[in-house]
């Protein structure tokens, strides 16, 4: 049974894969709006945690399902078809899976407690670094609102999930509009709930290198993202000087937190000087593009 499921996160890894590749090549388009081309890591992360997907012939993944996979449907309805992506194609029959050859079946009898072994372990130990992060901040006074002062604080950040609180370092941020402004863009996005079902998504395919340089990329733009929110407000002078605080004030990370300095601080402040608005039609145009991409990416070939 443990090694069934293993089969088929290995083929859901597989396929998140391809798809992440192509994701990290479409953020390479510098004109990309960061706060439409987060909702690109939906795709990847899609393809780690959900096994089932709709047909339709217009999905990427009918250009290339004719040589190196194929999908094997698991409800056929008219035009209502769910159907599992099987990269692999190590079996004959599938529910229960018969494989082709004996070797198969040991293979991922043994692997499935490996890959059982090593999430455990992952999530075991990011349940840990949480409550730690947490604990670090347990002592923080109210300034006012949702905003905190802690001395344990070496960065301004957005702390919690549920009821996320801005919690600043003792000294030297408090009259800082840039800083609440960052952090606020932050709960309203809901990025602290983003970035944890991120690391688990990466903790289910530890396995896969991938995940974890796809995490690392979705974090980035994230905070790439925020800044755009936020300086799409701002006129031409707010933004320098929002950079210029940047640059100045950038500190440590907590992989946890949405932080103020939490990504490459050059990208982020290149990114803010060549910032440009964005007409209605072209964040239209944007939003229908970055729809159209996520609908041919999760979907399986019809």
């Amino acid at each position: 049974m443990l090694g069934e499921i293993f089969y088929w996160v290995f083929n859901m890894s597989l396929v998140a894969s391809f798809m992440g590749i192509v994701v990290l090549g479409l953020r390479k388009i510098r004109k990309l709006p960061r706060r439409y081309a987060v909702f690109l890591w939906i795709i990847p992360f899609f393809r780690m945690c959900v096994p089932l997907g709709l047909n339709n012939p217009y999905s990427l993944l009918s250009l290339v399902s004719k040589f190196t996979t194929r999908t094997v449907t698991v409800y056929n309805e008219q035009s209502f078809q769910l159907s599992i992506t099987n990269a692999l194609m190590a079996a004959n029959n599938y529910f229960p899976i018969k494989y082709r050859t004996s070797a198969f079946e040991k293979l991922f009898d043994i692997t499935g407690i490996i890959w059982l072994a090593g999430m455990t372990v992952c999530i075991l130990a990011l349940g840990i670094l949480y409550a730690v992060s947490m604990r670090e901040i347990h002592d923080a006074r109210p300034l006012k609102d949702n905003v905190y002062v802690s001395s344990k604080a070496s960065s301004p950040a957005v702390y919690g999930i549920l009821h996320p609180k801005i919690v600043l370092p003792a000294s030297g941020y408090l009259t800082q509009r840039y800083v609440l402004d960052h952090e606020n863009a932050h709960i309203r996005r809901h990025d602290n709930l983003w970035r944890i079902l991120g690391f688990l998504a990466a903790s289910v395919h530890w396995f896969n290198p991938f995940s974890w340089i796809f995490l690392k990329c979705f974090l980035e733009d994230t905070e790439l993202a925020c800044d755009e929110e936020v300086i799409r407000h701002y006129d031409g002078k707010d933004r320098k000087e929002y950079a210029s605080f940047l640059l100045e004030r950038a500190a440590g990370k907590n992989l946890f937190a949405s932080s103020f300095g939490g990504a490459k601080v050059r990208v982020r402040i290149e990114h803010i000087l060549t910032y440009r608005k964005l007409t209605g039609v072209s964040a239209f145009c944007f939003m229908t593009l970055i729809a159209a991409l996520i609908i041919a990416m999760i979907t399986n070939a019809g």
